[in-house]
């Protein structure tokens, strides 16, 4: 979308001839004729940058500026006066405007400082959402085989363009791979951005990718900007992409394939320069054998393919990530440092954990903010962990053991079948390559001698 500017002066020949010159060098342009009108006008709408006259009916744009600074802190304001004085410029400059511009006004100055503000705008903008990436968590905790390979993996495939498409249970660190490739590649200055396309509904999820304009559908309010825009130069993590609807399903392709989209409600077309990350907890090939995802597309994400292990078989680094986690729900919620007793980390190794990392974080966060002793002991665990004897079965329901007891035989006679052969037998029973050698190995079974 074009950058959008808003005028804000009382004389309309000066409003006229700016609007000429910014449309005429492809900006969306808004007027004011008042700092009231102003402040109604942004109560409204966005825009990328404002040109404020110094001298204006009513309050003066100073005093304009000043409010403008408190609601908008990161608004990109120039200054405009024709009687400006180096104390008015400093004044303006110390109330937060990027710059301040002497009547008459140039066209070719006008152009030039509204360019350096975009571009610094644009700085700034990549630099808070590096930041905001960095204080997320942003560490792959575990030295076992799997998560060693997964962070060879990463270093080889970051610094690449190839698209990813990263497979995992609910709660792996699906997110986290992602953010670790972005880190980790050419674009990491640039913005990253994600979209769930399992949580948004399915009449928004067009709109949340490819932006809208004011009016293009009921309750679009404003111009908005979607994520494949807000991505240009970065990454557009897609998560759990196995929900997403075939229509939209379709429009990403093809975006894909020409790197150009047109936002809805426009008849002009946007081009992006993006990386593309998916992530999924379905078996997609299976997906697309039921007419659910498109193989087309499967194939556009799928250059490179990523497998996060579940957590119950790397239990070796249970150890280290609940030490981690207690470290840090410690540290954020002002508790004094807590200690895991040693039959408290052997229940955890033991412990199956379906809701993988994730379910982990929750249980040590519950244990911090709920049990004052400094000593984590065994009585204060999760009846869920206390349940699990230490070769993954539940005592009390025996559903997991039945559940474990069935996949076992099933994969069994499955492999029987095929006369042991692996690539066969997963295709038969819709199941990745991969994911059937974990359970092969989870399960202990191995090819008669």
């Amino acid at each position: 979308m074009k950058a959008s500017v808003l005028i804000v002066d009382d004389e309309v020949n000066v409003q006229r001839s700016l609007r000429g010159v910014l449309e005429d060098a492809g900006y969306e342009v808004q007027a004011a004729g008042s700092g009231e009108e102003c402040l109604e006008l942004l109560e409204k709408t966005s825009v990328d940058i404002m040109l404020l006259d110094v001298w204006l009916p009513g309050r003066d744009g100073l005093e304009i500026l000043e409010e403008i600074m408190v609601r908008r802190q990161h608004q990109y304001v120039i200054m405009i006066s024709g009687h400006g004085t180096i104390g008015t410029a400093v004044k303006a400059t110390k109330l937060g405007a990027f710059d301040f511009i002497e009547k008459p006004l140039s066209a070719e100055k006008i152009l030039l400082v509204l360019e350096h503000a975009l571009k610094q705008q644009q700085l700034e903008a990549a630099n808070r959402n590096l930041r905001d990436l960095l204080g997320r968590e942003t560490v792959m905790i575990g030295n076992s085989v799997p998560m060693q390979a997964l962070r060879q993996q990463i270093g080889f495939a970051a610094p690449t363009e190839a698209r990813i498409l990263i497979y995992g249970e609910n709660g792996t660190g699906k997110e986290l791979v992602a953010r670790l490739l972005h880190l980790g590649s050419n674009r990491h200055n640039q913005p990253f951005e994600d979209v769930n396309c399992a949580a948004i509904p399915e009449d928004l999820i067009e709109s949340e990718l490819f932006g809208s304009l004011k009016g293009a559908f009921t309750g679009a309010s404003e111009d908005r900007k979607g994520k494949l825009e807000l991505a240009h130069k970065g990454t557009l993590f897609l998560d759990e992409v196995g929900d997403m609807s075939l229509k939209t399903q379709a429009k990403l392709l093809r975006v894909l394939d020409e790197l150009r989209f047109h936002p809805i409600g426009s008849d002009v077309a946007v081009e992006v320069d993006v990386r593309v990350i998916a992530a999924t907890n379905k078996d997609l090939e299976h997906e697309i054998s039921k007419g659910r995802f498109r193989e087309d597309l499967f194939f556009r994400l799928k250059v490179i393919p990523f497998e996060v292990p579940p957590l119950r078989e790397r239990n070796e680094d249970v150890e280290a990530l609940a030490e981690h986690f207690l470290e840090h729900f410690c540290r954020q919620n002002g508790r004094l440092p807590k200690s895991l007793t040693p039959p408290v980390l052997k229940r955890l190794q033991a412990y199956r954990w379906p809701g993988n990392v994730r379910e982990l974080k929750n249980v040590v966060e519950r244990l911090v903010i709920m049990e004052p002793a400094d000593r984590v002991e065994v009585t204060h665990l999760p009846q869920a962990v206390l349940q699990e004897d230490g070769a993954g079965r539940v005592g009390s329901s025996g559903w997991q053991a039945a559940r474990t007891e069935f996949e076992k035989t099933y994969l069994q006679a499955r492999l029987k079948e095929h006369a042991w052969n692996i690539s066969r037998t997963a295709a038969a029973i819709g199941m990745e390559r991969t994911h059937l050698h974990r359970k092969l190995k989870a399960y202990k079974i191995k090819a008669p001698s």
